[in-house]
């Protein structure tokens, strides 16, 4: 079983890592096109809005919902009744969602006040910066139908998923990224207005995604007539678990709108820098979180319908030392490194040094979070599995809560460095609270050799950071580098850094097999 998932996962992980990379080119070419000033805070709030929505109808919420339904239904064995579950799952959520997308299009302006309050008070007020207000509803019209695109992509990915095939949906988002990419390269630049062009190419993105996936449904079998079936039994047991799930799922997203607000009041370039450090984030989310907890949730489901709780224990177990092992290290690697990568990455065009100095400040405060943001993605599907959405939903209330105070307390001495610390903060909250409802219910308890485990790569961890720490030039030095020399050594001290991690592993006794199995030992 653990082979098996650890093949899907690395599946996962190579795809996702490709759509990652790509990722870190589209954020490339925006730095190097928009910079970090009014336009660049204005495209990323845009974006965030839809994204926001995605998280609550396509690959957040119903997303956890609907997996679980559907292993149930494809578990016995009958096509027809799959099928008649798709056409009922789409028709009902493809009306939901166009109402919204409509709504969305026609209520940017509102969208744009609620969510932007301090760019709608400035222009309310005549002050400057009310500019930013009335780009943001502009965008935003073009970028919103995003949302009707990604959420059937999403519902198709899901299919795929339970079905084994990872590897499509995690590709998928690559065809984006390579939108955005070839304008922000090639066409932005030669148009009246940069960032109207990159909205465009978002909606495009979305779309392109989304015919993607129909050769394949259409191969499968899946590519059914939506039909609206709001009382069909399979869509009610979905929307069920979906309602409470919203909120659950939302929490993170939620923390980063509500961020997003506030930084509207700070001066420009508080969002760019919040969403350049947020990106190098969703690096190690997107690509080892996302992947384990993409495996591991069908894997879960099963365990569940086949009454098999201690195969179900370990494999949360694997999911979590999965995150160990991978976590740690990207944790420590970009708050060592966080200049150095920001510098080697995004420093050319309108991107200068003040903003590589800002960003970094912004990513050590938020990347402290990691390991509890990757913990909290694995751990939410073993009550999801068990298709218990509102125990999720009572401790992202409790995350929710604490981000504000952390943000009422830090936000007036550090800025938006007091931002990207709360969002870590409440993300330790969240993940600490889905770990010890697991355990008090008896879902999962980790075994000794995981804790082992974990004080073992905690080793191999700080060893990597003292050698980077130690190894890496002042900021001064990256700096008087040049592009492809920056490039190089920070491409030669990420290899001392994975080779002085896996050698200290090896030294503190981690062996191949203890990826392979998720028994103890």
């Amino acid at each position: 079983m653990s082979k098996k998932l650890l093949k899907s996962g690395l599946i996962v992980t190579f795809a996702t890592f490709a759509s990652r990379i790509l990722g870190l080119v589209r954020d490339i070419a925006i730095a190097h096109l928009l910079g970090a000033g009014v336009a660049s805070d204005v495209f990323f709030f845009a974006n965030r809005i839809p994204n926001f929505m995605r998280r609550l109808f396509a690959d957040g919420a119903f997303n956890q919902a609907f997996v679980p339904v559907m292993t149930e239904y494809k578990a016995k064995g009958d096509k027809a009744a799959v099928r008649e579950l798709l056409a009922a799952a789409a028709g009902t959520l493809g009306a939901i969602i166009t109402v919204v997308t409509v709504l969305g299009v026609l209520g940017s302006t509102v969208l744009s006040a609620l969510f932007g309050w301090g760019w709608f008070m400035s222009w309310w007020h005549g002050e400057p910066g009310g500019e930013k207000f009335e780009l943001a509803s502009l965008i935003l019209k073009i970028t919103f139908p995003y949302l009707w695109f990604v959420t059937f992509t999403a519902m198709s990915g899901a299919i795929l998923n339970t079905y084994g095939r990872f590897g499509i949906s995690s590709f998928t988002p690559t065809l984006l990224n390579i939108a955005l990419i070839v304008t922000a390269w090639w066409i932005a630049p030669y148009t009246d207005d940069p960032v109207i062009a990159l909205a465009v190419a978002t909606f495009a993105g979305g779309l392109i995604q989304l015919l993607y996936q129909i050769p394949y449904m259409w191969q499968m079998g899946f590519l059914v007539k939506p039909k609206w079936a709001w009382n069909h039994p399979g869509v009610v047991k979905i929307r069920t678990l979906m309602l409470p799930a919203i909120f659950g799922v939302s929490v993170s997203q939620i923390n980063l709108i509500f961020n997003t607000m506030l930084a509207s009041f700070l001066s420009t370039g508080a969002i760019s820098y919040l969403y350049y450090s947020d990106r190098l984030l969703e690096f190690p989310l997107g690509m080892f979180a996302v992947a384990i907890s993409t495996v591991i949730l069908p894997a879960l489901s099963k365990r569940h319908v086949d009454a098999a709780p201690e195969l179900f224990n370990q494999t949360m177990d694997w999911g979590v030392r999965m995150v160990m092992f991978l976590g740690l290290p990207a944790m420590a690697g970009l708050m060592v490194l966080r200049e150095p990568i920001l510098r080697a990455l995004f420093m050319r065009g309108h991107f200068g040094v003040h903003e590589v100095s800002m960003a970094g400040a912004s990513l050590l405060a938020s990347s402290c979070g990691i390991l509890s943001l990757m913990l909290a993605r694995v751990l939410a599907p073993g009550f999801h599995a068990k298709q218990d959405t509102k125990t999720p939903v009572r401790y992202g209330v409790h995350s929710m809560i604490s981000n504000m105070v952390f943000n009422a307390i830090l936000i007036y001495p550090l800025g938006y460095i007091g931002l990207a610390l709360s969002t870590a903060l409440s993300g330790t909250v969240n993940a600490i609270s889905l770990f010890q409802g697991l355990y008090r219910r008896g879902i999962y308890t980790p075994g000794r050799s995981t804790l082992i485990f974990f004080i073992r790569m905690l080793v191999a961890t700080l060893a990597m950071a003292a050698v980077l720490e130690w190894l890496k030039a002042p900021l001064e030095q990256w700096i008087a580098w040049s592009q492809w020399s920056s490039v190089w050594e920070l491409t030669k001290l990420l290899v001392i850094g994975v080779a002085t991690y896996i050698l200290t592993m090896f030294t503190v006794g981690i062996r191949i097999h203890h990826f392979k199995t998720v028994t103890e030992g």
